[in-house]
């Protein structure tokens, strides 16, 4: 593959977990009007990843064995169920564009968690960690989070969680291309089915039409579109490059919300996302981070 090929297909996959995924936010809020949360993560990536397994096993891929099977599982653990249920779970209780925001400090977590797989924090890098944690604590003491110290955690609970399984994944035996994809959704979306039972959720009566085109919209473009954009690149570019979708995601969100939800954004909202944005710039930008590993292609 060539250099530019390659940084067109990355400029695509970060194209869709950029927009697709700063839309979901809203999805979700719509989706758990009807649904609970982490019934509402199991249909959705149960069923995203079960199409696109059987996708691709009819078009020759080959099945992952037992031990990709539960490096799958470990990460649909760690993403779907405990970084997204977690966001869903919280989104009963907090704006979808608040949620974001606080995801946001996903790559300060990355720059975190690489360094127990040899990476060295710069003090560029150090200093982005302290100024996110000074903007999620404006969130948290002067913004809509203020005393709600519950949500604030989960919220910081999620992003460790997603961070941790992004890196750890590629440290992991994972099926080559899509199929790692597919199989860590299977996997979260059928233990997220089990937490929904063990939390004791109660599946809805009814089912607003809104609700169903969310789901809808959940499956298709933020699972099997953008979750497997995502997987192709923690493979393709470093951890904290694929993540820097969180740069972008809390201001889709914050403009659909808005837009299409009525949501109330107040000013400490504003410059907290500022503040967070400043530390994860300085994160992505502190080492040879934003160059592709051109080994792995």
């Amino acid at each position: 593959m060539t250099q530019r090929n390659h940084w067109l297909l990355v400029i695509a996959a970060l194209t869709c977990t950029y927009f697709i995924w700063g839309s979901t936010y809203l999805a979700i809020k719509y989706a758990i009007e009807s649904f609970p949360p982490f019934a509402m993560v199991g249909i959705r990536f149960t069923v995203a990843g079960s199409l696109l397994y059987l996708i691709l096993r009819a078009t020759g891929h080959t099945a992952p064995t037992r031990v990709q099977w539960r490096g799958a599982a470990w990460v649909g653990l760690l993403l779907p169920v405990l970084g997204n249920g977690t966001v869903s779970h919280v989104q009963l209780h907090v704006s979808s564009s608040v949620a974001a925001l606080a995801i946001a400090t996903a790559p300060i977590w990355m720059a975190i968690f690489s360094s127990a797989w040899g990476h060295k924090i710069s003090r560029r890098e150090w200093l982005g960690i302290a100024i996110g944690l000074v903007g999620i604590l404006l969130l948290n003491t002067r913004g809509s989070l203020q005393g709600d110290w519950l949500s604030a955690g989960l919220l910081m609970f999620a992003a460790a969680s997603w961070s941790l399984g992004s890196v750890w994944s590629k440290h992991m035996a994972m099926p080559q291309g899509l199929m790692g994809a597919a199989s860590q959704m299977l996997c979260g979306g059928l233990i997220a089915l089990v937490f929904s039972v063990v939390f004791g959720e109660h599946w809805p009566v009814q089912v607003t039409a809104r609700s169903w085109a969310a789901i809808a919209f959940l499956i298709v473009l933020g699972s099997m579109v953008a979750f497997s954009a995502y997987h192709w690149l923690l493979h393709h570019v470093r951890p904290m490059v694929a993540s820097s979708n969180t740069f972008v995601n809390p201001i889709v969100a914050f403009v659909v919300g808005v837009w299409f939800a009525d949501e109330q954004i107040h000013l400490m909202e504003y410059i907290a996302l500022a503040v967070i944005l400043v530390g994860v710039f300085l994160v992505l930008t502190a080492t040879k981070e934003a160059v592709p590993d051109e080994q792995i292609v």
